[in-house]
C-alpha cells in the first residue's frame, strides 16, 4: 500500500479508531497502537497516537490516569468517557454513511 495513501486516509479516521478500540477497556499508548496495528492499520507511532490521545482527552472524550508498572515505568492509561462513547456511536453512524458512498463508487471501478 502506498504509504502517503495510507498516511492520510489514517488521519482521517485514527481518531474514530482510538475511541473503538477503547470502547471494551481502558489501555495504554503501547498497547493501543499494537491493538491497531493488529487490526489491520499497520504501525501507528508515538509521535502520530499520542498528539490523538492528548487530543481526545482535551476535549473530554477519553480520561487518562497514571499508574506504576508491575515491570517498568508507569504507564498512563486512557479510558472512554460517557461523552466519549456517544460521540464514538455517532462518528461511527457517520463513518458507515459516508463510507457506504466510497464503497459504492468503487464498485463501479471494479465492475466488469
Amino acid at each position: 500500500m502506498d504509504q502517503e495513501r495510507r498516511g492520510q486516509w489514517l488521519r482521517g479516521v485514527l481518531d474514530l479508531c482510538v475511541l473503538a478500540a477503547l470502547r471494551r477497556h481502558e489501555s495504554y499508548g503501547y498497547e493501543l497502537a499494537q491493538s491497531l496495528q493488529a487490526a489491520g492499520l499497520g504501525p501507528i507511532k508515538g509521535g502520530t497516537l499520542y498528539p490523538v490521545l492528548l487530543r481526545l482527552q482535551r476535549t473530554g472524550l477519553v480520561s487518562a490516569q497514571w499508574r506504576d508498572g508491575t515491570s517498568g515505568p508507569a504507564r498512563k492509561y486512557y479510558q472512554l468517557t460517557p461523552t466519549g462513547a456517544q460521540a464514538l456511536r455517532q462518528a461511527t453512524a457517520d463513518w458507515q454513511a459516508f463510507s457506504a458512498g466510497v464503497d459504492t463508487i468503487l464498485q463501479e471501478v471494479t465492475a466488469p
